[in-house]
């Protein structure tokens, strides 16, 4: 059972509020949509630059965590062993909830984690995450230009990955990367399509639902397409 946020309590002792251990997660929480964004993107550019910090990864976060988790926002990406979320955002323990898939496709179990994060949570920002050379994208297109599917439970992620291909197909792009970047797009549309409770939170400003795509060579995310108030 995922346990729900509770506030943040006071330290018990002078020693504890010393060491960092208290009942539950006492950092400042994120509620801004636009703020979650620039940690997540500051974070970035350290892991980028090779300075990371590793924020939020000693014994005193875990302790404090151990009640409860309180993240600033939900990580919907690749299931790629490549993008480790919370190395190449530089963030620690409690920071991201993050629910991955091969190719970020999503089903109710991944829809079902996402507003899980927003409802339960209150995250205000969910950021879904693709990248270059990814190989659900390719596995797409090589399935319609040879005219063969991958058997098993593969075959349901290029199904779903498909509509895409054929949506950047349909405007010219053949670009494999570039096709990357669509697939994100649509990606985003339909988490805000398919979950009213996401819908919901985004038209009242509270939530922002963002598309990143990360660059395997340099570490780099840059911002594809968004939905809600970031700035």
């Amino acid at each position: 059972m995922i346990p729900t946020p509770i506030s943040a309590s006071e330290p018990d002792s002078e020693s504890d509020a010393a060491s960092g251990l208290t009942d539950g997660p006492t950092d400042d929480f994120l509620t801004d949509p636009a703020q979650a964004l620039r940690v997540m993107m500051e974070g970035n550019a350290r892991f980028v630059s090779g300075n990371p910090e590793h924020p939020n990864q000693d014994a005193g976060r875990r302790t404090a965590l151990a009640p409860a988790q309180r993240p600033f926002a939900v990580l919907f990406g690749c299931s790629d062993s490549r993008l480790a979320a919370e190395i190449i955002f530089d963030q620690g323990l409690g920071d991201l909830f993050v629910v991955r898939t091969a190719g970020h496709v999503t089903g109710a179990e991944a829809l079902g984690s996402i507003e899980y994060g927003v409802s339960v949570l209150d995250c205000p920002l969910v950021v879904v995450l693709g990248h270059d050379s990814c190989g659900a994208v390719a596995a797409a297109l090589d399935s319609l230009e040879q005219g063969r599917m991958p058997s098993g439970f593969v075959r349901d992620v290029v199904e779903r990955v498909t509509p895409s291909v054929l949506s950047a197909k349909a405007a010219g792009i053949e670009d494999r990367d570039a096709i990357v970047d669509v697939h994100i797009r649509q990606t985003v549309d339909l988490l805000v399509e398919r979950s009213q409770a996401l819908a919901a939170r985004v038209a009242e400003g509270k939530v922002a639902v963002v598309g990143l795509s990360y660059r395997l060579l340099d570490g780099r995310a840059r911002l594809v397409s968004a939905h809600g108030p970031v700035g």
